[in-house]
């Protein structure tokens, strides 16, 4: 009894009180004081500064929106509440407490330039983005890598939500892509009563880490036998010419002060590089811009030793690349999993095989892997989902071990893009697709019928704000979701 009154007073403490009249109160944890703040007259900044453990990092203005980037303080153990907390970064991006809003998650960092996901602009609502914990600035210090788990970073979400509900009135939708997809569907399945809807882009779902037979398939059979044929080809050759291009890897990382300390090895980083080859290309590109790859045969070491950077990255598996995504690959050796893919063209040249994601960790950080969280979530999805899209892309690689729906789903839809790759989005569904996708967010939203049955987007595109955002930098390469 005493841990639970313990328990309960400090998270009043972290969250504040409202008043019985609906009045936002915010608790000063240094003096004691509640200082009240008129929700209907005050400014939206003033309002959201009002949230206990709000702060105001900066504001950038934007026409007919209201972007503020934020530091909200979370415990680092939402298990125990009083045993310290941290910083995370969010941005609030305000057009009016009247709409409806989008919860947005990247499963990275945080984006600190206004932009507008694609539920956003649907129901032309407001957008708010959260920084994934532990990855900088929002890392406790000192880091206790124990507390970095799907579940906790829910509560981070579930807390954020819980706060701002009181401004932000209206429906809410949970939508981000790739690993910010995978984030949104667990905190869908860790608080199921918060969201009105999920909308997770290109989420893979790595049931069995070890069972990843998809990939291979996927593989084998994407796009066109001669493009298929053109990328292993030089994938071959840059491990065939392995020493003149580490010759060119070695003095590129010299240059740069480049090192190896994570990985191991200029040689396990170079071999990580080159068999992300031809997964980068079909993650980013596709079969239009294969021509574009030399020919293996005829091609010089400068043409082989380039292309391979411009699809992998040579920069990826330096400690320099690795350091910023440590957080996403200690998850995937410890909860999410991560691929592992045959690649037969490569026997006899290829050395280490894909590494596991412990591989990219540093060595002092300790893991264990959870075989039961990703099973968990498939199995929740399957017969609890409830107003619940999935968008994958019929050529992205990611794709192949996708969610379903079972018996018990309800409202809820997975739809493949054809020929999109990692960039999938409602917009590039088949036509009845798109219109039924289109919809559902909107009704979700709680849009008027009109609107719903008009099955088009409420707010107009705008070339810089709905432009795509790679939050998390995959494009700087590394096999990342």
């Amino acid at each position: 009894m005493r841990k639970s009154l313990r328990w309960a007073l400090s998270l009043s403490v972290l969250i504040g009180t409202v008043a019985p009249t609906g009045v936002a109160t915010a608790a000063d944890t240094d003096t004691g004081s509640t200082a009240v703040v008129d929700s209907q007259s005050t400014d939206i900044k003033d309002r959201i500064l009002a949230i206990p453990g709000m702060s105001l990092i900066e504001e950038k203005p934007y026409a007919g929106y209201r972007f503020f980037v934020l530091n909200y303080k979370q415990p680092i153990d939402h298990r125990r509440p009083w045993a310290g907390t941290f910083d995370q970064r969010i941005s609030v991006l305000h057009k009016d407490t009247g709409r409806p809003t989008v919860f947005r998650t990247s499963g990275y960092s945080l984006s600190t330039t206004p932009s507008r996901a694609e539920p956003t602009r649907i129901i032309d609502g407001n957008q708010v983005s959260m920084e994934y914990r532990f990855f900088t600035p929002s890392r406790p210090q000192p880091a206790d890598w124990s507390k970095l788990d799907i579940w906790q970073a829910a509560s981070d979400q579930h807390r954020i939500f819980t706060a701002l509900k009181k401004i932000y009135g209206e429906k809410w939708l949970s939508t981000g892509a790739s690993k910010g997809g995978m984030t949104a569907t667990y905190f869908e399945r860790f608080y199921p009563r918060d969201m009105d809807g999920v909308v997770a882009y290109v989420a893979p779902n790595d049931v069995v880490n070890k069972e990843d037979s998809a990939y291979d398939r996927f593989f084998a059979t994407v796009g066109t036998k001669e493009c298929r044929d053109r990328l292993n080809n030089l994938q071959r050759e840059a491990l065939v010419r392995r020493a003149p291009l580490e010759a060119k890897y070695q003095a590129w990382a010299e240059s740069e002060g480049a090192t190896f300390h994570t990985v191991g090895t200029l040689d396990k980083a170079f071999e990580a590089v080159v068999l992300d080859f031809v997964w980068g290309f079909w993650q980013y590109y596709g079969e239009d811009v294969c021509d574009q790859i030399p020919v293996a045969k005829t091609a010089t070491d400068d043409e082989v030793y380039n292309t391979i950077d411009a699809y992998s990255g040579w920069a990826a598996y330096t400690d320099q690349g690795l350091e910023p995504y440590t957080p996403y690959y200690y998850q995937a050796a410890t909860e999410l999993g991560s691929p592992t893919i045959k690649q037969p063209h490569l026997k006899g040249l290829s050395r280490y095989g894909y590494q596991p994601a412990g591989n990219f960790v540093p060595r002092e950080i300790p893991m264990k892997f959870k075989q039961h969280a990703m099973r968990d979530v498939d199995n929740w999805v399957r017969k609890n989902a409830n107003k619940m899209l999935f968008v994958y892309g019929g050529n992205d690689p990611w794709g192949s071990e996708k969610f379903h729906l079972g018996k018990g789903a309800r409202d809820s839809y997975v739809y493949v893009a054809p020929g999109a790759n990692h960039g999938a989005n409602v917009a590039g569904l088949v036509e009845a697709e798109r219109d039924n996708a289109t919809a559902r967010i909107l009704a979700w939203a709680g849009v008027p019928a009109p609107a719903v049955q008009a099955a088009q987007p409420l707010a107009r595109f705008d070339a810089r704000l709905d432009k795509p955002v790679d939050e998390d930098a995959t494009k700087e390469h590394g096999l990342r979701p």
